[in-house]
Protein backbone atom coordinates (compact mmCIF):
# COMPACT_ATOMS: atom_id res chain seq x y z
CA UNK A 1 0.00 0.00 0.00
CA UNK A 2 0.81 3.42 -0.71
CA UNK A 3 2.02 5.64 2.30
CA UNK A 4 -0.54 8.55 2.77
CA UNK A 5 1.19 11.66 1.64
CA UNK A 6 0.46 15.83 1.56
CA UNK A 7 -1.14 16.06 -2.08
CA UNK A 8 -2.66 13.41 -4.53
CA UNK A 9 0.39 14.52 -6.57
CA UNK A 10 3.00 13.25 -4.01
CA UNK A 11 0.84 10.30 -3.47
CA UNK A 12 1.30 9.37 -7.87
CA UNK A 13 4.94 9.90 -7.30
CA UNK A 14 5.01 7.48 -4.35
CA UNK A 15 2.77 4.64 -6.53
CA UNK A 16 4.86 5.14 -9.44
CA UNK A 17 8.20 4.77 -7.39
CA UNK A 18 6.61 1.56 -5.81
CA UNK A 19 5.56 0.15 -9.58
CA UNK A 20 8.90 0.81 -10.69
CA UNK A 21 10.42 -0.89 -7.20
CA UNK A 22 12.61 -4.04 -8.02
CA UNK A 23 11.70 -5.27 -5.14
CA UNK A 24 7.80 -6.01 -5.39
CA UNK A 25 7.57 -3.76 -8.16
CA UNK A 26 4.99 -4.24 -11.65
CA UNK A 27 7.17 -6.93 -13.93
CA UNK A 28 5.54 -4.44 -16.81
CA UNK A 29 6.54 -1.22 -15.54
CA UNK A 30 9.52 -2.24 -14.32
CA UNK A 31 10.53 -3.41 -17.66
CA UNK A 32 9.45 -0.11 -19.48
CA UNK A 33 11.78 2.58 -21.50
CA UNK A 34 11.66 6.15 -22.62
CA UNK A 35 11.25 4.47 -25.92
CA UNK A 36 8.50 2.11 -25.33
CA UNK A 37 6.14 4.63 -23.40
CA UNK A 38 6.40 7.04 -25.31
CA UNK A 39 3.50 5.96 -28.11
CA UNK A 40 1.62 5.93 -24.91
CA UNK A 41 2.44 9.54 -24.20
CA UNK A 42 1.31 10.85 -27.61
CA UNK A 43 -1.70 8.86 -27.48
CA UNK A 44 -2.99 10.36 -24.35
CA UNK A 45 -2.30 13.62 -25.48
CA UNK A 46 -4.38 12.88 -28.23
CA UNK A 47 -7.26 11.58 -26.05
CA UNK A 48 -7.02 15.07 -23.84
CA UNK A 49 -7.48 16.77 -27.40
CA UNK A 50 -10.87 14.38 -28.03
CA UNK A 51 -11.93 14.88 -24.95
CA UNK A 52 -12.11 18.72 -25.35
CA UNK A 53 -13.62 19.00 -28.81
CA UNK A 54 -16.25 16.33 -27.19
CA UNK A 55 -16.65 18.63 -24.49
CA UNK A 56 -16.30 15.60 -22.17
CA UNK A 57 -15.26 17.71 -19.11
CA UNK A 58 -15.40 14.39 -16.97
CA UNK A 59 -13.87 12.56 -19.34
CA UNK A 60 -10.96 15.47 -19.81
CA UNK A 61 -10.09 15.46 -16.11
CA UNK A 62 -9.52 11.84 -16.44
CA UNK A 63 -7.67 11.92 -19.24
CA UNK A 64 -5.40 14.87 -18.00
CA UNK A 65 -5.09 12.34 -15.18
CA UNK A 66 -3.63 10.07 -17.89
CA UNK A 67 -1.04 12.45 -19.22
CA UNK A 68 0.37 13.43 -15.71
CA UNK A 69 0.53 9.54 -15.46
CA UNK A 70 3.33 9.51 -18.10
CA UNK A 71 4.67 12.94 -17.12
CA UNK A 72 5.91 11.02 -13.59
CA UNK A 73 6.45 7.79 -15.51
CA UNK A 74 8.76 9.22 -17.87
CA UNK A 75 10.44 11.31 -14.99
CA UNK A 76 10.62 7.88 -12.52
CA UNK A 77 12.57 5.82 -15.50
CA UNK A 78 15.13 9.04 -15.85
CA UNK A 79 15.02 9.06 -11.32
CA UNK A 80 15.99 5.16 -11.69
CA UNK A 81 18.59 5.96 -14.71
CA UNK A 82 20.17 8.85 -12.70
CA UNK A 83 19.50 11.41 -15.02
CA UNK A 84 16.66 13.76 -13.47
CA UNK A 85 13.73 13.15 -11.34
CA UNK A 86 10.23 14.90 -11.49
CA UNK A 87 11.31 17.81 -9.27
CA UNK A 88 14.17 18.62 -11.89
CA UNK A 89 11.00 19.08 -14.44
CA UNK A 90 8.88 20.82 -12.97
CA UNK A 91 11.57 23.50 -11.72
CA UNK A 92 12.40 23.40 -15.31
CA UNK A 93 9.07 24.37 -16.54
CA UNK A 94 8.27 26.46 -13.48
CA UNK A 95 11.78 28.64 -14.62
CA UNK A 96 11.37 28.59 -18.59
CA UNK A 97 7.51 30.10 -18.08
CA UNK A 98 9.32 32.61 -15.81
CA UNK A 99 11.74 33.26 -18.45
CA UNK A 100 9.52 33.46 -21.14
CA UNK A 101 6.67 36.17 -19.59
CA UNK A 102 9.13 38.85 -18.64
CA UNK A 103 6.35 41.19 -19.36
CA UNK A 104 4.45 39.50 -15.99
CA UNK A 105 7.40 38.48 -14.17
CA UNK A 106 9.58 41.34 -15.07
CA UNK A 107 10.00 44.69 -16.23
CA UNK A 108 9.12 44.53 -20.00
CA UNK A 109 5.95 46.88 -20.75
CA UNK A 110 2.72 45.00 -21.41
CA UNK A 111 2.07 43.08 -24.50
CA UNK A 112 -0.85 41.80 -26.46
CA UNK A 113 -1.10 38.08 -27.95
CA UNK A 114 0.47 38.79 -31.17
CA UNK A 115 3.61 40.45 -29.90
CA UNK A 116 3.78 38.22 -26.69
CA UNK A 117 3.76 35.13 -30.17
CA UNK A 118 6.76 36.99 -31.35
CA UNK A 119 8.43 37.80 -28.37
CA UNK A 120 7.98 33.90 -27.17
CA UNK A 121 9.75 32.75 -30.84
CA UNK A 122 12.39 35.34 -30.01
CA UNK A 123 12.92 34.23 -26.26
CA UNK A 124 12.74 30.32 -27.81
CA UNK A 125 15.49 31.60 -30.64
CA UNK A 126 18.00 32.43 -27.65
CA UNK A 127 16.99 29.50 -25.36
CA UNK A 128 18.22 27.04 -28.03
CA UNK A 129 21.47 29.00 -28.69
CA UNK A 130 22.06 29.24 -24.75
CA UNK A 131 22.22 25.32 -24.87
CA UNK A 132 24.38 25.43 -28.16
CA UNK A 133 21.55 23.38 -30.23
CA UNK A 134 21.78 25.24 -33.06
CA UNK A 135 25.19 26.08 -33.25
CA UNK A 136 25.50 24.41 -36.89
CA UNK A 137 21.91 25.33 -37.86
CA UNK A 138 21.39 29.14 -38.25
CA UNK A 139 18.19 28.48 -40.11
CA UNK A 140 14.64 30.33 -39.55
CA UNK A 141 13.11 26.65 -39.38
CA UNK A 142 15.94 25.05 -36.93
CA UNK A 143 14.33 23.49 -33.98
CA UNK A 144 11.02 22.32 -35.10
CA UNK A 145 10.41 19.26 -34.17
CA UNK A 146 10.62 16.30 -36.68
CA UNK A 147 8.47 13.72 -34.70
CA UNK A 148 5.68 16.48 -34.55
CA UNK A 149 2.47 15.23 -36.65
CA UNK A 150 2.50 15.69 -40.22
CA UNK A 151 -0.08 18.99 -40.61
CA UNK A 152 1.16 20.52 -37.63
CA UNK A 153 4.72 20.85 -38.50
CA UNK A 154 3.55 21.95 -41.75
CA UNK A 155 2.07 24.45 -40.43
CA UNK A 156 5.06 25.71 -37.55
CA UNK A 157 7.42 25.45 -40.65
CA UNK A 158 5.72 27.98 -42.54
CA UNK A 159 5.23 30.02 -39.55
CA UNK A 160 8.82 30.21 -39.52
CA UNK A 161 9.18 30.77 -42.93
CA UNK A 162 6.66 34.08 -42.76
CA UNK A 163 8.79 35.88 -40.50
CA UNK A 164 11.35 35.97 -43.03
CA UNK A 165 8.61 37.56 -45.48
CA UNK A 166 8.63 34.19 -47.19
CA UNK A 167 4.97 34.04 -47.68
CA UNK A 168 2.23 34.52 -49.56
CA UNK A 169 -0.08 37.87 -49.27
CA UNK A 170 -3.48 36.99 -49.97
CA UNK A 171 -5.26 34.12 -49.73
CA UNK A 172 -6.79 33.75 -53.20
CA UNK A 173 -2.92 33.17 -53.82
CA UNK A 174 -2.96 30.42 -52.49
CA UNK A 175 -5.97 28.92 -53.44
CA UNK A 176 -4.30 29.57 -57.13
CA UNK A 177 -1.22 27.43 -55.81
CA UNK A 178 -4.08 24.89 -54.80
CA UNK A 179 -5.53 24.54 -58.12
CA UNK A 180 -1.89 24.11 -59.59
CA UNK A 181 -1.25 21.33 -57.28
CA UNK A 182 -4.55 19.61 -58.19
CA UNK A 183 -3.38 19.59 -61.43
CA UNK A 184 0.22 18.22 -60.65
CA UNK A 185 -1.53 16.04 -58.73
CA UNK A 186 -3.62 14.91 -61.71
CA UNK A 187 -0.41 14.90 -64.32
CA UNK A 188 1.28 12.32 -61.67
CA UNK A 189 -1.89 10.31 -62.10
CA UNK A 190 -1.60 10.36 -65.65
CA UNK A 191 2.52 9.16 -65.44
CA UNK A 192 1.06 6.68 -63.11
CA UNK A 193 4.22 7.32 -61.02
CA UNK A 194 3.53 6.23 -57.58
CA UNK A 195 6.60 8.45 -55.89
CA UNK A 196 5.19 11.39 -58.11
CA UNK A 197 1.94 11.05 -57.04
CA UNK A 198 2.74 10.83 -53.16
CA UNK A 199 5.32 14.04 -53.60
CA UNK A 200 2.43 15.75 -55.39
CA UNK A 201 -0.41 14.78 -52.85
CA UNK A 202 2.15 15.88 -50.53
CA UNK A 203 2.50 18.92 -51.96
CA UNK A 204 -1.06 19.63 -52.12
CA UNK A 205 -2.03 19.12 -48.58
CA UNK A 206 1.33 21.38 -47.49
CA UNK A 207 -0.51 24.13 -49.64
CA UNK A 208 -3.70 23.23 -47.63
CA UNK A 209 -2.01 23.93 -44.28
CA UNK A 210 -1.08 27.31 -45.55
CA UNK A 211 -4.39 28.27 -46.25
CA UNK A 212 -5.47 27.58 -43.01
CA UNK A 213 -2.64 29.04 -40.96
CA UNK A 214 -3.98 32.46 -43.42
CA UNK A 215 -7.00 32.64 -41.37
CA UNK A 216 -5.09 31.76 -38.28
CA UNK A 217 -6.87 28.35 -38.13
CA UNK A 218 -4.91 24.93 -37.24
CA UNK A 219 -4.83 22.52 -40.03
CA UNK A 220 -5.01 19.51 -37.78
CA UNK A 221 -8.07 20.46 -35.78
CA UNK A 222 -9.51 21.07 -39.16
CA UNK A 223 -8.98 17.64 -40.44
CA UNK A 224 -10.60 16.59 -36.81
CA UNK A 225 -13.56 18.34 -37.50
CA UNK A 226 -13.91 16.62 -41.10
CA UNK A 227 -12.95 13.17 -39.76
CA UNK A 228 -15.91 13.55 -37.53
CA UNK A 229 -17.97 15.03 -39.72
CA UNK A 230 -17.34 12.20 -41.85
CA UNK A 231 -17.68 9.10 -39.43
CA UNK A 232 -20.81 11.04 -38.30
CA UNK A 233 -22.17 11.20 -41.27
CA UNK A 234 -21.21 7.50 -42.67
CA UNK A 235 -22.71 5.80 -39.26
CA UNK A 236 -26.14 7.81 -40.16
CA UNK A 237 -26.14 5.81 -43.48
CA UNK A 238 -25.52 2.36 -42.50
CA UNK A 239 -28.54 3.48 -39.77
CA UNK A 240 -30.86 4.59 -43.06
CA UNK A 241 -30.07 1.55 -44.55
CA UNK A 242 -30.63 -0.74 -41.37
CA UNK A 243 -33.77 1.12 -41.18
CA UNK A 244 -35.04 0.18 -44.51
CA UNK A 245 -34.05 -3.40 -44.24
CA UNK A 246 -30.93 -3.09 -46.11
CA UNK A 247 -27.08 -3.42 -45.68
CA UNK A 248 -25.06 -0.61 -46.53
CA UNK A 249 -22.33 -2.72 -47.87
CA UNK A 250 -24.77 -4.60 -50.27
CA UNK A 251 -25.67 -1.34 -51.41
CA UNK A 252 -24.80 -0.11 -55.28
CA UNK A 253 -22.27 2.52 -54.90
CA UNK A 254 -25.47 5.30 -56.77
CA UNK A 255 -27.68 3.73 -53.95
CA UNK A 256 -25.06 4.55 -51.30
CA UNK A 257 -24.35 8.22 -52.68
CA UNK A 258 -28.08 8.47 -52.37
CA UNK A 259 -28.12 8.07 -48.95
CA UNK A 260 -25.24 10.72 -48.58
CA UNK A 261 -26.80 12.97 -50.02
CA UNK A 262 -30.22 12.27 -47.51
CA UNK A 263 -27.75 12.40 -44.86
CA UNK A 264 -26.57 15.91 -45.69
CA UNK A 265 -30.55 17.13 -45.93
CA UNK A 266 -31.27 16.08 -43.09
CA UNK A 267 -28.51 17.80 -40.99
CA UNK A 268 -29.13 20.83 -42.91
CA UNK A 269 -32.96 20.75 -41.91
Amino acid sequence: MTKPSDSEFERLRSIMQQLRNPDGGCPWDLEQTFETIAPYTIEEAYEVADAIERGDFVDLKDELGDLLLQVVFHSQIAQDSGLFDVEDVARSINDKMVRRHPHVFGDDEERDADTQTEAWEAIKARERTAKGTVTDDTSALAGVAKALPALMRAEKIQKRAARTGFDWTEPRDILMKLDEECDEVREAIDSGDLDAIEDEIGDLLFVAANLARRFKLDPEIALRRSNAKFERRFRTMEELAAAQGQSFNELSLDDQGDLWDEVKRLEKG
